[in-house]
């Protein structure tokens, strides 16, 4: 079993925060603190991310899914946790949702999509990876991730700064692998056997995954609900306060 780096907090009902591709657990770090007053909160890195182990190999959102179905199942004392899932981890979260559903409590899919019509600006991505490596592609990726009104303020341009180090120091091939599992999705079937309660997030001028991918999925997930966040791909870490209103909204609609 593979090596994932986790940071636990709070007490309560578990919460799982799973994180965007070239980012980790501290992409959180807004969001987990607001959340730890109420619940515990388990924010890990995913493989090839952050402080877990890279490794070698074709990577897909299923192998993503199990790994977090393995930490759930070790470190969630064998109740049902609040599975929380940003860009990457959103798509992790659909994959888990209909592979392990007793598992999980609910499900929250941030940010992300079910599919992707248009692959070839994936395979540009890999392709200028694996010339330059990470960080020729760093700038362009935290360009998206935050408005920017928000990067151009004193806190957004130091979390721009702490976002963009994180992807940089990302193993290149361990990217590449996660870039070409994210560009392989296809949720559209599968995502209508989700039968947990789900709350689908969107940010309003999120260029990355726009809030039609966001709406494609609540028409698609059974009983889901749509937030919507005025902030750009990255809204936990944008407006973190917003993003943890709108957890606890649901988890107190849920109960």
């Amino acid at each position: 079993m593979i090596h994932l780096n986790l940071v636990r907090e709070g007490q309560g009902p578990v919460v799982v925060l799973s994180h965007a591709l070239g980012c980790d657990l501290h992409m959180w770090d807004g969001v987990a603190p607001l959340l730890a007053r109420d619940f515990t909160v388990l924010r890990y890195d995913h493989r090839n991310h952050g402080r877990s182990d890279v490794v070698d190999g074709a990577l897909s959102m299923q192998t993503l899914a199990q790994d977090a179905a393995d930490l759930i199942a070790r470190e969630a004392g064998g109740k049902p946790v609040h599975f929380v899932g940003l860009s990457m981890g959103g798509m992790t979260a659909q994959a888990l949702a209909v592979a392990r559903p007793e598992l999980l409590a609910s499900v929250v899919i941030a940010n992300s999509s079910s599919y992707y019509p248009d692959r070839a600006p994936w395979q540009a991505r890999v392709e200028t990876v694996q010339a330059q490596g990470v960080a020729a592609i760093a700038t362009g990726a935290v360009a998206r991730w935050l408005t920017p009104e928000f990067a151009a303020t004193s806190d957004g341009a130091a979390l721009a700064k702490k976002l963009h180090d994180t992807l940089i120091a990302t193993d290149a091939a361990g990217y590449i692998a996660a870039c070409q599992g994210v560009a392989a999705i296809d949720f559209r079937e599968s995502n209508r056997k989700i039968g947990r309660p789900t709350l689908v997030i969107a940010g309003a001028r999120d260029e990355a995954t726009p809030p039609a991918m966001s709406e494609a999925m609540v028409q698609a997930i059974p009983g889901a609900k749509l937030g919507m966040i005025e902030a750009a791909h990255l809204s936990a870490v944008e407006r973190p306060d917003e993003f943890a209103e709108l957890l606890k909204d649901f988890y107190a609609a849920t109960r």
